[in-house]
């Protein structure tokens, strides 16, 4: 699949390393604000041995259109800014290319524009799109749904220049119901990013902790939503719409001695 990624910060380039490394993804350009970098290319830039065309470019150096004659892709991956979305969004619709959009929080007013781009082309959002956390959250609504009467408490530990509480946080207090003032905060050292949800029950304690140890977690994330794309030509959907299918204990023994054949580092691919 051709990608066109908008955002190069330094999640962004975590996300560029993987797409560059997958053999399912070909990086055909990375679009940012900054007239830094513009032109050279982003596996020259990162230090990855690929023959895949992609560059660097300025939003200003192209209109949407110009950009995506000049260089088409079947996919946006966004992890820029809330204002990204309007400088292509219009253009990926009208072309049915698909938006994967990774931007934590939108105003209102975006979010409704999101799904208008829905109505004719495929968008998927997910606030955090690691696999971790969103399995986190799936396995997290399933025991409040078994166990409704516990209490909830949600934790979040961050870098120590953080400043506020993170977006994962209350995308997971909104997704179980917990009031955003209630999220515990910690900010210590260099911690990339900790959200753990505690669930107390009267005589036992089950804790849901992720932790993020690379930024690349987010390009697996990429990855996954690539390989599992939704089988329509429009539409909304979120990271949970694409795990749940595979929430299913029905496994066989072929299904155990393939994963067993399995790489540990089949994941990057």
């Amino acid at each position: 699949m051709r990608i066109g990624q908008m955002g190069f910060g330094k999640t962004g380039k975590a996300v560029a390393n993987v797409l560059l490394e997958s053999e399912k993804c070909s990086l055909e350009w990375v679009l940012r604000k900054s007239h830094r970098l513009e032109h050279r290319s982003v596996a020259e830039f990162l230090g990855v041995d690929t023959e895949l065309p992609g560059h660097i470019h300025a939003t200003d150096e192209f209109s949407p259109a110009e950009l995506l004659d000049r260089y088409p892709v079947d996919i946006i991956v966004d992890f820029s800014s809330p204002q990204g979305i309007h400088y292509y969004g219009d253009e990926a619709r009208k072309r049915g290319i698909i938006i994967i959009s990774a931007v934590s929080e939108y105003p209102a007013e975006t979010n409704k524009h999101l799904r208008e781009l829905a109505q004719d082309t495929v968008v998927i959002h997910s606030p955090n799109i690691t696999l971790g956390i969103n399995f986190l959250l799936i396995a997290a609504k399933i025991l409040q749904n078994i166990a409704p009467y516990t209490d909830v408490e949600i934790i979040e530990e961050h870098f120590k220049l953080k400043p506020e509480v993170s977006g994962t946080s209350r995308v997971i207090a909104t997704g179980l119901g917990v009031d955003h003032a209630t999220i515990k905060s910690v900010r210590a050292g260099g911690i990339i990013g900790v959200h753990e949800i505690l669930f107390g029950f009267p005589y036992q304690t089950v804790r849901l902790k992720h932790e993020s140890i690379s930024r690349e977690a987010f390009g697996n994330g990429v990855v996954f939503v690539v390989e599992n794309l939704p089988d329509a030509k429009a539409g909304f959907f979120t990271m949970e719409d694409l795990l749940l299918p595979h929430f299913k204990l029905d496994r066989t023994e072929a299904d155990f001695a393939q994963q067993k054949q399995r790489p540990w580092w089949w994941l990057w691919k």
